[in-house]
């Protein structure tokens, strides 16, 4: 059973109807012990990242989800809720994030060192660079593009965490994760085959990972 974590700015709708699409029939919740007996969870996310951690705290979520990855329990984050899982943010201003994956998201420059100036936020179709193929997230994902709409990258500190990237100008960490974490800065449900088969993975994944 899926748990959508319901914090007040995730993209419920189609998050759901992705899941749907792929079998499975996923429950919004924003509270943690009705969260607790899902076998897994999902974290969207749309607009700030301040705004995000400050309504996972609000809600007591924050702590919630801490325990539940240190449990080695799935949690798979998208767009917004990929860049909550890792140390901090510096979009309006520094903020402290839930510290699960190492690295921190900041603002596309815009500009590139030969001095071209490029469009921000990156949004659009983008191809994948596969750096752990044998990833599970991956397993049976096809080569191709997947729908990326953000104005932040994250910069990971620790290359494990990295398991697929897209290029805008620098390189984005389109797929990370570790041990039970996993998150895709793209949107997975609005992404054809292959961001359908990453959810399907998920959604698979047998126990603790």
């Amino acid at each position: 059973m899926i748990g959508i974590v319901d914090y007040g700015m995730g993209n419920l709708y189609s998050v759901t109807k992705g899941l749907e699409r792929i079998g499975h029939t996923p429950f919004l919740s924003e509270d943690p012990d009705e969260l607790a007996k899902a076998d897994r969870l999902l974290l969207p996310g749309v607009g700030s990242f301040r705004d995000g951690m400050a309504e996972l705290k609000k809600r007591g979520l924050d702590e919630f989800l801490k325990k539940w990855a240190a449990e080695g329990r799935p949690l798979l984050g998208i767009c917004l809720g990929m860049q909550l899982l890792f140390e901090a943010s510096e979009e309006n201003g520094p903020t402290e994030g839930l510290g699960l994956l190492p690295g921190e998201a900041v603002r596309f420059s815009g500009k590139t060192a030969d001095g071209r100036r490029y469009k921000v936020p990156h949004m659009g179709w983008n191809m994948l660079e596969f750096h752990q193929p044998d990833h599970p997230i991956l397993k049976d994902v096809p080569s191709g593009h997947v729908y990326f709409v953000h104005s932040y990258v994250v910069k990971v500190k620790e290359a494990d965490v990295l398991i697929a990237s897209s290029d805008y100008e620098e390189l984005v960490p389109a797929v990370v994760g570790r041990g039970s974490v996993w998150g895709t800065q793209f949107h997975p449900e609005k992404s054809s085959v292959a961001g359908m088969r990453m959810l399907l993975n998920f959604a698979n994944a047998k126990g603790v990972i």
